[in-house]
């Protein structure tokens, strides 16, 4: 016989070599926990990968909503510099673009379409060549027609598929700067996600300035 010691027990067990030897108990649990522990690992693993698939949903999320902002941000600032050239260039919207009842203008790119004929046809580069003149429409509105431009140019910098508009109109006049702009978003989930027909939205921006 030998001795085993068990919770501060002594139990004697037959030796193997005097016959059958009986299985110590605590031997059989033993192994009963060591196959609980291995299913205990594979439920964490599978706990740990939906928490990173989360995870990984988490982060594209914010990187579009970081993009997002992004642009958004930018658009606010190209409308803000179009509305400090405008109050650059009061003679021409304080003045002449008040003088008709509504004034409107679209941009897209470099491409100014104006209810004003004399500022739908200036083309002068006012970076390169001198834009005064003899009056106030002469000298504001190719000087206007310039800035314009260059902000169409520059809104599709930002975003290829940005346009811009303006409307002037009352006493005193006040202009409202608006851009359009396809905005692509990420679903939250199966309800929301990413399809052919919804995978871009179109987004609208307004700021009213008074030159």
């Amino acid at each position: 016989m030998r001795d085993v010691a068990t919770g501060g027990r002594e139990r004697l067990l037959p030796d193997r070599r005097f016959g059958a030897v009986r299985r110590d108990p605590a031997a059989g649990r033993a192994q009963r926990m060591a196959g609980v522990s291995f299913i205990e690992v594979l439920v964490a693993l599978i706990i740990i990968s939906v928490g990173l698939l989360g995870i990984a949903k988490m982060q594209a999320l914010a990187i579009s909503s970081t993009r997002t902002s992004g642009v958004r941000s930018l658009i606010a600032v190209e409308a803000e510099s179009l509305g400090a050239a405008m109050q650059a260039n009061r003679i021409y919207w304080a003045q002449v673009a008040g003088a008709t009842t509504t004034f409107t203008a679209t941009v897209n790119g470099a491409t100014v379409a104006a209810s004003d004929a004399s500022l739908a046809t200036s083309n002068t580069n006012c970076a390169a060549a001198s834009c005064i003149g003899a009056s106030p429409q002469a000298t504001g509105a190719p000087m206007a027609a310039y800035d314009l431009a260059q902000w169409g140019m520059a809104l599709q910098g930002v975003v290829p598929s940005a346009a811009g508009s303006v409307a002037c109109s009352g006493s005193p006049v006040t202009c409202t700067i608006g851009v359009t702009w396809q905005e692509t978003y990420t679903g939250m989930n199966a309800a929301t996600q990413l399809t052919t027909a919804a995978q871009t939205a179109t987004q609208y921006y307004d700021l009213v300035v008074q030159p």
